[in-house]
């Protein structure tokens, strides 16, 4: 049986293993000290909402919220910004029984919705359209990276 429920500081050495697999599957270096100090910061300053999967106490996977608001329809909303589980968990309704407690709380704060992006060859894009995401077709995405950072 799988119980998802919300995080809070007090998780985050739970939490930790799992945030740092999931920037590995991203291709980042593994520093579970740097998460750690990422987590605390965000749990500090009230910028994220995580959802925890657990499986017989065992952390197996978790979705990170971050608020932010739309101009033009005046409302908030939330871009779902990280969604892991652990391997062995995968294609088991972990990631599903995650976003829908993430659609569960947008409804419940009266929010827009959610907006998420996610590499083009991640598997899990199955999982979103299968739970009626829909891939945007109105909107380019863009980003600029500063390069005053290494």
């Amino acid at each position: 049986m799988v119980d998802i429920s919300r995080a809070s500081a007090r998780d985050i050495p739970t939490i930790v293993p799992l945030f740092d697999a999931y920037r590995v599957f991203y291709g980042q270096e593994s520093n579970l000290d740097a998460a750690h100090s990422f987590l605390l910061e965000r749990f500090s300053d009230q910028d994220n909402i995580i959802f925890l999967a657990l499986h017989d106490d065992m952390p197996i996977g978790f979705v990170q919220l971050y608020k932010t608001f739309s101009s033009v329809s005046l409302r908030p909303y939330y871009i779902l910004n990280d969604l892991f589980v652990k391997k062995e968990f995968r294609k088991k309704g972990v990631g599903e029984a995650l976003l829908e407690k993430a659609k569960s709380h947008c409804r419940q704060m009266d929010y827009k919705g959610l907006a998420l992006e996610t590499a083009t060859d991640n598997p899990a894009k199955k999982l979103y359209e299968k739970l009626n995401w829909k891939k945007s077709t109105e909107f380019f995405h863009y980003f600029w990276s500063n390069p005053d950072l290494a």
